[in-house]
């Protein structure tokens, strides 16, 4: 997973972008369903779309912001107050 400044052009900031593996897309949808109370066992495939997700991404608009173990991230791109953190925050 890596959490970084988005490519967005707008006056308001570039967002955030949070790209995922395929494997993490997998794992966040089997989260999702364990959440609304249902368990899977055993092997499964998840498909995206009806194909294998290589990966993903979550656009985050620059009127909100990302929280991560590095700390906040504002789609804005101005870092206020205390624990901010700017650039890239990298997650394996």
């Amino acid at each position: 997973m890596k959490v970084r400044y988005g490519d967005g052009k707008s006056r308001y900031g570039p967002g955030v972008s949070i790209e995922l593996t395929g494997n993490e897309v997998a794992r966040a949808i089997d989260a999702w369903l364990v959440a609304q109370g249902i368990h899977v066992s055993g092997p499964r495939t998840v498909t995206v779309n009806g194909d294998l997700c290589g990966r993903g991404e979550v656009y985050v608009d620059p009127s909100g912001f990302v929280i991560s173990d590095a700390g906040r991230i504002s789609g804005s791109g101005e870092e206020k107050g205390p624990g901010s953190k700017c650039g890239d925050i990298k997650r394996d």
